[in-house]
């Protein structure tokens, strides 16, 4: 009986020390004691994998990558709140990490980070950090609409003469960015008569990459789009971007918007040190040397790291002063529904 009360006690204990090392694991330990973060990323899937394997090679610190869209993983952050599992957001464009700050989302990005990133490609509340950027143009099919003819400005498109003659992808993050941007650029009104505008004249498509085709095949004159469907397009094959150009609005109009994508550290991350180490990352040299390197083809912000040489350099791009804290998300959502766009 004795030796029978041994064995149960010996085997309770070693079942005990079992789930206990379970348990530690499951909560985020790495081998040598290093945190495992967990981050969610609404960034191209590929760029993120390039730069997180660089962070874990430099750190030790390993990062779980869940993968979403901006507003998708945005509204799960605010309904988890306290409870979220996620140390790090990062996204493509930042009025989805404008809609997690005004939830009290996001914890203080550290001094030493905010330092590495210029003001202007930052919120004025410092809630978090761009780290990457994307410029807005509108791509043309010069067989089909000489540059002559070409808007002065993104506000043209209203237009009754572009009637059917460009495309958006009004269900994209990328656009609705774009238009939250001629609504802080132009105020409300103006921006909602423009989406009127464009309601009647855009022929709607599912993405970027269907707007470039659409234009190379001569199926529209004109597109909306970001720089680097092109770009990558053209680093590749050209097959859908070869009977294309990329002229660029400038001039401060809100046609030349920079989108940023957008890094911070939630509030109710258990591993703040470690946290902030990868946003601190993100935005240091060593971040966006992988990010200008990759062939993302998005524009480095911080750190002084110049981007790929074949893009028109960042300051040159003309692009409008607009703190991307006042970049309003669910506002824009609602004024393209009331416009018949979504």
């Amino acid at each position: 009986m004795l030796r029978t009360r041994r064995v149960l006690a010996a085997t309770v204990a070693a079942g005990a020390l079992l789930a206990f090392s379970s348990a530690c694991a499951s909560g985020g330990d790495s081998p040598g004691g290093k945190q495992t973060l967990t981050l969610y990323n609404a960034q191209h899937e590929d760029l993120a994998k390039a730069m997180v394997a660089d962070f874990t090679k430099e750190t030790g610190i390993k990062v779980n990558i869940r993968s979403g869209k901006d507003f998708e993983l945005a509204n799960q952050l605010v309904q988890e709140g306290t409870k979220s599992p996620a140390d790090v957001f990062i996204t493509e464009n930042s009025p989805a990490m404008s809609l997690v700050a005004s939830k009290n989302g996001f914890a203080k990005v550290d001094q030493a980070t905010l330092d590495q990133v210029p003001a202007g490609y930052r919120p004025s509340d410092s809630t978090w950090v761009g780290f990457a950027a994307r410029a807005t143009v509108l791509v043309y099919n010069p067989s089909q609409l000489p540059a002559a003819q070409l808007p002065k400005s993104i506000m043209d498109l209203a237009d009754l003469a572009w009637k059917g003659r460009y495309g958006v992808a009004a269900a994209g993050a990328d656009f609705q960015a774009i238009v939250s941007a001629v609504l802080a650029a132009k105020g409300t009104d103006a921006g909602t008569a423009w989406l009127n505008g464009l309601q009647s004249n855009a022929k709607v498509y599912p993405g970027n990459g269907a707007i470039l085709k659409a234009v190379n095949a001569g199926e529209i004159p004109a597109g909306v789009i970001y720089h680097y469907y092109w770009y990558k397009d053209r680093a590749e094959a050209g097959a859908n971007s070869k009977n294309t150009e990329l002229p660029f609005f400038g001039n401060q109009d809100p046609g030349a918007f920079v989108s940023l994508s957008g890094a911070g550290v939630t509030r109710a991350s258990k591993h703040q040190a470690e946290a902030q180490q990868l946003v601190r990352y993100l935005t240091g040299k060593r971040g966006q040397q992988v990010l200008a390197d990759s062939t993302a083809l998005e524009y480095p912000v911080a750190s002084g790291v110049p981007a790929n040489a074949k893009l028109k350099p960042l300051s040159e791009l003309g692009a409008p002063t607009i703190d991307p804290a006042k970049l309003n998300g669910p506002q824009v959502v609602e004024l393209m529904q009331q416009e018949g766009l979504l």
